[in-house]
């Protein structure tokens, strides 16, 4: 992995339940840095002193989160705010929020026999990415940012969260 960019990642812990997760600040910060590295790995992007803010939030909060921001009226595991480009060349080095669903969050884990923290972190590294440009609407980008994902989650020790799916391209 490449060294870690110095950057500042907020966390908020603002639903009860995340209490229950130890050292769930901790994590979340070691996953969105880890992420942010993995990124520097392809693209020559400068974002040394950079500020990411996460929510550790519920899913009432993410539903209407998701509502207003997306059109979608269910809660949803992780959702990404990213800075707009202007404020980002106008010098702010705030990349962007990420806020996360505890609810939805502990019911994929738990459907798909995960670790909490493992999902936790992944959930982490995947709205990292999406600050960073990364996206997954065609399959070409979704294949891109999964892959980047495997890459960082394994230099996290954590396991393939997609070892179980199949692969959007076929050869």
């Amino acid at each position: 992995m490449s060294e870690a960019p110095q950057i500042e990642v907020d966390v908020l812990v603002e639903a009860a339940p995340w209490g229950s997760l130890a050292g769930v600040e901790a994590l979340v910060v070691r996953a969105v840095t880890a992420a942010c590295a993995g990124a520097l790995t392809e693209y020559e992007i400068d974002i040394d002193g950079a500020e990411i803010a996460v929510k550790l939030t519920d899913d009432a909060t993410i539903r209407a989160l998701n509502r207003e921001w997306r059109g979608k009226d269910y809660a949803t595991n992780v959702l990404s705010f990213p800075t707009p480009e202007v404020a980002r060349a106008g010098g702010d080095p705030h990349l962007g929020d990420i806020a996360i669903a505890y609810e939805t969050l502990v019911r994929e884990a738990e459907a798909e026999g995960k670790p909490l923290a493992d999902h936790l972190a992944h959930l982490a590294v995947h709205g990292t990415l999406h600050l960073l440009g990364y996206d997954h609407e065609v399959a070409e980008e979704a294949e891109e940012m999964e892959a980047m994902e495997r890459r960082v989650l394994a230099d996290l020790a954590i396991a393939d969260p997609y070892a179980d799916t199949e692969p959007l391209i076929t050869p």
